[in-house]
């Protein structure tokens, strides 16, 4: 009887609100909140390309009139600060997210501040594909704001206000309608939702549900995260890894490659931003990567292999590479949690007698390399400042250089010890902007046509194609990196390096190009020298799928002597530890992934919720699916591999937050 009373006062009120008196009274503030959330929406519809969902637009008008309603506890006069303090803030965060975007296709984290450190080392790419005019458009709102508010002071604005308003008054009420704004927000929300958003592992996601705002007051919580870590949620987070691995103990499985490799010393090239499509396209008969293609033909070749990189690009892939962990969903490891326990393929192969050492031709501090690499158990780290730098492409040293460079170091590491040893190369020539076209040699990317001349004769055309394009200097780029692997093989074979060495080679990641450049290669029309129109009946879409799905990377293994074998299990970066340290004979019982070879149908999650298996790949955001097989898929298969994938990233993030590995070998250490 009470609540039917209450009720009935509070719509006599809103009833008998002066609302054109509001209105007049309140421009200042509407102006802050509409001009915010116009920006906000830009954002999402240049982005994430979300036009019509209610809820974002729900979730960002809740936060800005509660942001908003705290103006009201400032004199009239005063007040224009506030808010235009505010509107900076929200506009630099529209503006870094619209340019961060463009980059890596992802929101941006108060946790990868750091990160974005390393735009300085990227200097032309940031010029080239970062800065867009189109990232700038939500300048206009702190400059309408100003514009308005000189606007409201010439006509005496603020001392009317100052004698109408009760500030007290206002300030409850614009409080307790974003209260109302907020609560109907959220209870449109589903369970799934409110998940996600604790896990934040799709940021693409929360912003298409909750707004930028919201994602950014739930980044900031995330982000303070570790250093909470050791107060909170340990003892839930330790239950959780010691249920999981009691129920999915590894066990040590033999095949034909078990221990094959023992006592061999071991090569990894971490070879930058390679794809598979550069190993599986020619221009004019003549491939892209005629020497990977040659090494792949010869060894172990993982032809349905995908790297799993968040943010952290490059230094995610060494960390999946090293740990089969995967990557955490807030920041990088190698810079938020560097000084984590991680039992890595280095520290296995050290136990086994092995020496371990890592080289790249970029600056040790790039990606925190310099100390990360020590922590995942490398011996010595030779980065820029061990090499001469007598040629550069792109980013630093060039790769030929680097190689031959590095070979004379791995020649001293032989010859100083009998031991094997582990050496990670990392290469760095074939990295974005790919724009060093003169330095890339006299590849070409153009394509020979038949036509018919003026006289009714055929004759052989060439086509510009693909140069000048984006994906075009791509493909010369990666044409150089494979002359550069051509003759670093050479030279290990001449030095007598390869006799008793493995060889494994892994793209880190994708180009990171969009799919536009690749509509236009696969509907390019060498007559016109132009893209086929959408409604040509030859034109074929190059849809989303097709994307996520060529963002396949190569993963070989070789040895002299090795039969060639092509696997096309769909297998994951995580999936690279437990299948060569069963090659190698060492083990560790914290993998997350499996020995391919172990493996029929292997699941592999991405950062984002994605995941993919030899017969689907799943888009988290729209929770659809393709199938990659005519076999039927059932809705159990569907929901089993989406709970262990979300299971999968929840228990990696947890054991890097909260250091489980090494809280677990003290327990253990306790009990002995």
């Amino acid at each position: 009887m009470k609540f039917k009373m209450y009720l009935k006062k509070m719509i006599e009120k809103i009833k008998n609100v002066d609302y054109k008196g509001y209105f007049k009274t309140s421009i200042l503030f509407l102006t802050f909140v509409i001009s915010n959330l116009i920006n906000s929406s830009i954002l999402r519809m240049m982005t994430v390309k979300n036009y019509f969902d209610y809820k974002p637009i729900l979730g960002d008008l809740a936060f800005l009139v509660l942001v908003g309603a705290l103006g009201y506890l400032f004199k009239a006069r005063k007040r224009f600060k506030y808010y235009f303090f505010w509107s900076i803030v929200f506009t630099a965060i529209c503006v870094i997210n619209s340019m961060y975007y463009g980059w890596f296709v992802s929101f941006s984290s108060v946790s990868l501040l750091a990160t974005s450190l390393q735009v300085v080392d990227v200097g032309d790419a940031v010029v080239k594909q970062v800065l867009r005019i189109q990232d700038f458009v939500y300048l206009w709102q702190p400059i309408t704001f100003l514009f308005i508010n000189k606007k409201l002071k010439t006509r005496g604005y603020f001392n009317n206000i100052a004698r109408k308003e009760s500030r007290k008054k206002r300030f409850i009420h614009t409080l307790v309608a974003g209260g109302i704004i907020l609560a109907v927000f959220l209870l449109n929300l589903t369970s799934l939702e409110y998940g996600r958003l604790s896990k934040q592992w799709n940021r693409d996601y929360i912003v298409q549900k909750f707004g930028i705002y919201i994602y950014h007051v739930n980044d900031l919580i995330k982000s303070l995260e570790p250093k909470f870590s050791t107060l909170f949620g340990y003892d839930s987070a330790y239950r959780e890894f010691r249920e999981y691995y009691d129920e999915n103990t590894i066990e040590k499985k033999t095949n034909k490659y078990t221990d094959i490799f023992k006592g061999k010393n071991l090569i990894i090239v971490h070879t930058e931003s390679m794809q598979d499509i550069s190993m599986n396209t020619s221009f004019n008969g003549i491939e892209v990567t005629p020497n990977l293609n040659r090494i792949a033909k010869e060894g172990l070749y993982f032809s349905n292999f995908y790297s799993q990189v968040s943010v952290g690009t490059s230094s995610d892939a060494e960390f999946t590479f090293n740990t089969s962990l995967l990557p955490v969903n807030n920041g990088t490891v190698f810079i938020s949690y560097f000084d984590r326990y991680y039992y890595s393929l280095p520290k296995m192969m050290k136990e086994a007698n092995y020496s371990v050492y890592s080289m790249h031709g970029n600056n040790g501090s790039f990606w925190n390399r310099d100390v990360m690499h020590k922590n995942l158990g490398y011996d010595k780290f030779y980065s820029k400042s061990s090499y001469d730098i007598d040629e550069v492409i792109g980013l630093g040293l060039s790769d030929k250089s680097f190689f031959r460079q590095s070979v004379d170091k791995l020649l001293d590491i032989k010859n100083k010890s009998d031991n094997p040893f582990m050496a990670t190369l990392i290469m760095l020539s074939n990295h974005t902007p790919f724009d060093d076209v003169e330095k890339y040699g006299d590849y070409k990317v153009t394509m020979d046509y038949e036509d018919v001349d003026e006289f009714g004769n055929t004759v052989v055309k060439t086509a510009n194609y693909m140069e000048g394009k984006s994906l075009g200097n791509y493909f010369k780029s990666s044409h150089y990196a494979d002359e550069a692997i051509g003759e670093f093989m050479n030279l290990l074979d001449s030095s007598g390096l390869l006799d008793n060495t493995v060889v494994v080679f892994y793209g880190d990641h994708d180009a990171k190009l969009p799919r536009k450049e690749y509509n236009y290669m696969f509907n390019y029309d060498p007559v016109n020298d132009k893209m086929l129109d959408e409604d040509d009946p030859n034109y074929d879409e190059f849809d989303y799928y097709d994307y996520e799905l060529n963002r396949k990377v190569p993963f070989i293994i070789w040895a002299k002597g090795i039969e060639h074998e092509e696997i096309t299990t769909a297998m994951g970066m995580y999936d690279c530890l437990p299948t060569l340290s069963n090659m190698f004979g060492v083990y560790n019982k914290y993998a997350l992934g499996h020995d391919i070879f172990n493996q029929t149908d292997n699941l592999v999650p991405f950062p984002n919720g994605n995941w993919v298996t030899n017969k689907v790949y799943y888009n988290n955001s729209k929770e659809e699916y393709i199938p990659l097989t005519t076999e039927p898929i059932s809705e159990e298969y569907i929901s089993e591999n989406v709970e262990k994938s979300d299971q999968l990233l929840n228990i990696s993030n947890n054991i890097i937050v909260y250091d489980l590995i090494k809280g677990n070998i003290e327990k253990e250490n306790e009990k002995e």
